[in-house]
């Protein structure tokens, strides 16, 4: 039985899982880059393996040049035999942990795209729903050839034919990648309409989605639009109130005061004042806008989230503006104390 202390891999067999038969039915692991051709002669120098990426690759964005030429050193000088190695596999969906019975060595039968390899006994498949969000998030690297360490425990554990303790249904690792999606998303949507709607676009695009909001708009015309862009109203003539007065601020810098102020000068007493910004609101501005009950401030974030309350609605104008596709998470409960 192997101790704690013995290295363990990760390594994925392609994006599709393309080199699964491979990896379990010849008992190996393997890397493609085949273009390169032997990396056994080279020397036992990373600066060598980037040299050869480099000349093989030539219209390889330089960035990724370290990483392809480290995954690649990695597997031929790093990795040891009596090592672990860890494929999470894409087409049965098990996790298959082996031991790595060999050194590096250059073979291109069976499938030459993935030529260079490493003989491997394959010593338990494991489901992958025995480990917890964490481990799994682990294993599902973005690189070919990773060191698995911050859940290691957890593969050690399956390795000896145990199933791990039982971890939460949802852990601080789905939180994590909850929030990064959802960063992602306003990231994106902030800069879509940064970068495409400056200026005057921007107030059609308000307009917009306060119509999906259900107010009928009025948008001023380009040009001197003396600090209003927008009036929208309930009622189909826009007689009824309440009457509501939109300013629109494309930039993405903080609004202060004497804006927010300034629109409010023209709100009339039984009339609503709306700011709407892809940027933020300085303190001094939120302060003026809640000593006002007809006075409102809509920032960047709170857009996003607007936009995405109501995106069904939208033409296919704004949706091909921001291609958005649905999807779920699990979301975290709250613990004690947080």
């Amino acid at each position: 039985m192997k101790t704690l202390d013995t290295v363990l891999w990760g390594i994925h067999g392609g994006k599709e899982g393309a080199a699964d038969d491979l990896f379990l039915k010849r008992n190996c692991i393997a890397l493609g880059w085949s273009k390169i051709g032997d990396l056994g002669p080279l020397p036992a120098d990373r600066e060598a393996f980037k040299t050869k990426v480099a000349e093989t690759y030539p219209d390889k964005k330089p960035g990724a040049i370290p990483t392809d030429a480290g995954t690649l050193f990695k597997f031929v000088h790093v990795m040891k035999p009596g090592d672990i190695v860890i494929y999470p596999s894409k087409r049965d969906r098990q996790v298959h942990i082996g031991r790595v019975e060999s050194t590096y060595r250059y073979d291109t039968a069976r499938d030459p795209a993935y030529p260079n390899r490493r003989d491997v006994k394959w010593l338990r498949a494991v489901p992958r729903t025995h480990f917890s969000q964490g481990a799994l998030h682990e294993i599902g690297s973005a690189v070919s050839l990773f060191l698995v360490e911050d859940y290691a425990d957890e593969f050690h554990v399956a390795l000896e034919g145990k199933k791990p303790p039982e971890p939460p249904i949802i852990d601080k690792t789905v939180k994590i990648v909850a929030e990064e999606i959802e960063q992602t998303t306003q990231d994106f949507i902030l800069k879509q309409l940064s970068q495409e709607l400056k200026g005057h676009p921007f107030a059609d695009f308000v307009a917009h989605l306060l119509n999906a909001m259900g107010y009928r708009t009025q948008v001023s015309a380009e040009g001197p639009d003396g600090g209003i862009d927008i009036k929208a109203h309930k009622d189909e003539l826009g007689f009824e109130p309440p009457i509501i007065k939109v300013q629109v601020k494309s930039a993405e810098s903080s609004i202060g005061d004497p804006v927010v102020s300034a629109l409010y000068g023209k709100v009339g007493a039984t009339e609503f004042g709306l700011l709407v910004t892809l940027g933020t609101f300085t303190s001094q501005a939120k302060s003026f806008a809640r000593s006002k009950s007809n006075l409102r401030l809509i920032d960047g974030e709170e857009l996003v989230s607007l936009v995405l309350q109501h995106y069904e609605q939208f033409d296919s104008r704004y949706k091909g503006l921001l291609p958005l596709k649905k999807v779920y998470v699990p979301e975290p409960l709250e613990e004690e104390g947080e």
